[in-house]
């Protein structure tokens, strides 16, 4: 069983993983578990402020005992990103963690993730779901529709401060509960749904499902 850590960015992120990813990867050899970042930094320091330095060194100290690490944080909000694509952050992170690697083959178990633009677009990939949320009539959830039309994908939607994914949901449904109602939204929609509506993501799920077929490093 090859062991994956999961550098997460807040509670809805670790439930995310705990809810739809670690069933799903755990069948295919891969034990994922999600942990905050900076969660040895002492109490209360876990989640939240994302940025290159932070997450290097929390996925480098991880990789001394796991066999790979990656992550799921957001674009949306990722600090002294500059002018940098999703892309270009996700490289510099890979060659900052994998350089810090005790072996080649470690190095090889770097690989970041950031989801474009936000964790919440994910739940943009069958809107009729929010129906599952208490106070949302369908006035609220044709509301969300008309937002994913104006969108290639759901990884497309945010164009503003005020416009990002969340900031949608949070528009047409003030009472959402990002924890508690995203995780019962994603478990309605389901992972083969996200992953048909948003390519990125996909190609993320298929390189965790890969893990399972190499062999693991016996930690130090």
């Amino acid at each position: 069983m090859t062991r994956l850590a999961i550098t997460v960015e807040g509670l809805t992120e670790r439930a995310f993983v705990e809810v739809l990813l670690t069933g799903h990867l755990r069948d295919r050899g891969v034990e994922a578990i999600p942990i905050l970042i900076g969660h040895g930094e002492g109490p209360g320091m876990g989640g939240g402020s994302v940025s290159v330095k932070r997450l290097v060194a929390e996925m480098a100290h991880l990789l001394r005992s796991f066999d790979a690490v990656t992550c799921l944080v957001d674009f949306y909000g990722f600090r002294k990103k500059g002018d940098a694509t999703v892309g270009e952050l996700e490289e510099r992170i890979r060659e900052r963690v994998a350089s810090r690697a005790r072996s080649a083959r470690r190095a090889r178990g770097v690989f970041p993730y950031i989801q474009r633009h936000e964790f919440e677009a994910l739940l943009f990939s069958d809107v009729s779901c929010f129906g599952e949320v208490d106070g949302a009539s369908e006035g609220v959830v044709e509301s969300l529709r008309r937002v994913r039309a104006g969108f290639s994908t759901p990884e497309d939607i945010d164009d503003g401060r005020d416009t990002a994914p969340s900031k949608r949901i949070l528009a047409a449904l003030p009472d959402y509960r990002r924890v508690d109602d995203g995780r019962k939204v994603a478990l309605k929609i389901g992972l083969p749904t996200m992953r048909t509506e948003c390519p990125r993501f996909d190609a993320w799920i298929r390189r965790l499902e890969s893990l399972g077929d190499e062999p693991s490093v016996a930690a130090p």
